[in-house]
């Protein structure tokens, strides 16, 4: 098994992916199609529970792009359930001290190094390709934390110091949420926090990434060329919310029902 997309972090190439919340396979593959390097299916604020996923993993993977699953909460349980799909990267919520960075480092691979259990799945073509893929999968499964909370800003450092973690990926909304800032993620406290963050993955090796839900022009450039190297884009709800009333508003001169 190889990882495209940590091979391309490891040349230090940028990666930049976007988002699924809906729960439909051909969300998710119409969003794979469109030429991102990864598409991440949400299993923590997303309408898709497990049986959900394999449908959506297949679709993105379809398409010759990398699904990255976000697991609901920092639990072996959900990493077995993610990676046995054979996805390419598990993501992991509210990651806020070096103890929870452990714990999931530990989830997300095999013994020695971790805790991850061993079962027949398709990670490994249900049996057809087991050993290669048990030999390689801790070192080609990507790793990403999410730093969303200021506890995380503040442990940084010792996070960043955990063996195993590929990205650490910054939530700006709930993040600013933790600072009394709920929203306002462009605010200069902010702002300061997501450059702590970055200052720190950079000392330590790790690949920086960010969410930016709602790209302001130039956005994603500006970030590229700061640095990051695992830019989520947008969201395909909110790529609804947006898009269809433009379109509406195009034809009629102004959005139905309120807008």
């Amino acid at each position: 098994m190889q990882n495209r997309v940590k091979a391309k972090l490891a040349r230090g190439e940028a990666t930049v992916g976007t988002w699924t919340m809906i729960g439909h396979p051909v969300v998710a593959e119409i969003l794979a199609q469109a030429g991102f390097d990864w598409v991440v299916l949400d299993v923590e604020h997303g309408v898709m529970d497990w049986p959900r996923v394999l449908p959506q993993v297949q679709a993105v993977q379809g398409q010759g792009c990398a699904a990255i699953c976000r697991v609901p909460i920092n639990s072996p349980e959900h990493f077995k359930w993610a990676l046995d799909l054979g996805v390419e990267g598990v993501m992991v919520p509210w990651v806020r001290t070096a103890t929870d960075a452990r714990e999931a480092v530990a989830a997300a691979k095999y013994p020695p190094e971790g805790i991850r259990g061993v079962g027949v799945c398709r990670a490994h073509g249900y049996g057809a390709r087991f050993q290669s893929y048990v030999e390689t999968a801790n070192d080609e499964t990507l790793v990403i934390l999410q730093i969303e909370h200021i506890d995380a800003v503040d442990n940084i450092e010792e996070i960043c110091a955990v063996p195993g973690i590929d990205v650490a990926f910054i939530g700006p909304y709930d993040l600013s949420g933790s600072m009394g800032l709920m929203g306002q993620i462009h605010h200069p406290d902010v702002e300061a926090a997501v450059s702590r963050v970055f200052e720190a993955t950079q000392n330590a090796g790790i690949t920086p990434g960010l969410l930016v839900a709602e790209p302001r022009p130039g956005e994603i450039t500006q970030r590229i060329d700061a640095g990051f190297r695992f830019v989520a884009v947008g969201l395909d709800t909110l790529m609804l919310v947006r898009g269809a009333p433009a379109l509406v508003s195009q034809w009629l001169g102004e959005p139905l029902m309120g807008g």
